[in-house]
């Protein structure tokens, strides 16, 4: 049922490919919450996805574009602000791709080209959404900006690779672009770390299945959902978290804070 949330609050919403992603989930209940935003993708994900039956499900549009590109970012925020009527309230980053983990290059092997490419793709282009934005005041003042990250970033989980940097430096930048936006437009930017989610993307790491199964032994409530993941992005892009910024929220049942679980116990005896 609709609590009208972001009732006439206006956004983007990045990396929707498929039914199963989270973006895609997010969009949907950001519709259902009576938001307005625009949806867009770099060019070669659209090809691979659905996104313009997406598009036509919440009445929007999607405007392609690559956020490595400041040119590309600042075509998409032109685009949409003429779309939406207005600035911004909320934007998602849910972009991530690692041509290392793609193509099956170890973290003690790595193609330091496509290293850099990993960095650009999956971290700093949540800066230069926000750069951009930033230099082109486009945000609302309490608008909320999210970027998806991974528990990878604080700890070692070998099948992550340099995604895990990645990680890393993404929830970096939301704390210290965090304090930029709040000191000058009461603007919160804070990550989400999610649950193992079999994702497009994240069903295509060796060994996801496995450690799937792990984390939900681990997590006293079991692994969050993909839809679970929309809700929380819902509420953080809600008037009721206007004070939360520069965070990493763990969203994942209680597993970053279990050492371990009875279930796992039990199948080690």
């Amino acid at each position: 049922m609709s609590n009208n949330l972001l009732a006439g609050k206006k956004g983007i919403i990045t990396g929707a490919l498929d039914e199963n992603s989270i973006a895609w989930k997010t969009a949907i209940k950001a519709k259902e919450q009576g938001a307005q935003f625009i949806l867009t993708n770099a060019p070669v994900a659209m090809r691979m996805g659905g996104i313009q039956e997406l598009a036509k499900e919440c009445n929007t549009e999607v405007i392609p574009a690559d956020a490595t590109s400041v040119e590309d970012i600042t075509n998409l925020y032109t685009q949409s602000k003429e779309i939406l009527g207005g600035n911004f309230d909320f934007i998602l980053h849910s972009i991530g791709m690692s041509p290392n983990v793609r193509k099956g290059k170890p973290y003690h092997d790595l193609n330091y080209d496509w290293l850099q490419k990993t960095y650009d793709i999956s971290a700093v282009s949540f800066h230069k959404m926000m750069q951009v934005a930033d230099k082109m005041e486009l945000m609302n003042e309490w608008g909320s900006i999210v970027g998806l990250s991974y528990i990878a970033a604080q700890r070692t989980y070998p099948f992550y690779n340099d995604m895990a940097d990645a990680k890393a430096l993404l929830e970096s930048i939301a704390r210290s672009y965090g304090y930029r936006f709040g000191k000058t437009k009461n603007v919160r930017v804070n990550t989400i770390s999610q649950s193992p989610t079999p994702t497009t993307a994240g069903s295509g790491i060796s060994g996801f299945d496995s450690f799937f199964n792990f984390a939900e032994k681990m997590s006293p409530l079991g692994n969050a959902t993909a839809e679970e993941c929309a809700n929380y992005i819902i509420m953080m892009f809600s008037d009721f978290t206007r004070m939360v910024t520069m965070q990493n929220l763990f969203h994942d049942g209680g597993y970053s804070f279990t050492g371990i679980s009875e279930e796992m116990i039990d199948q080690m005896k």
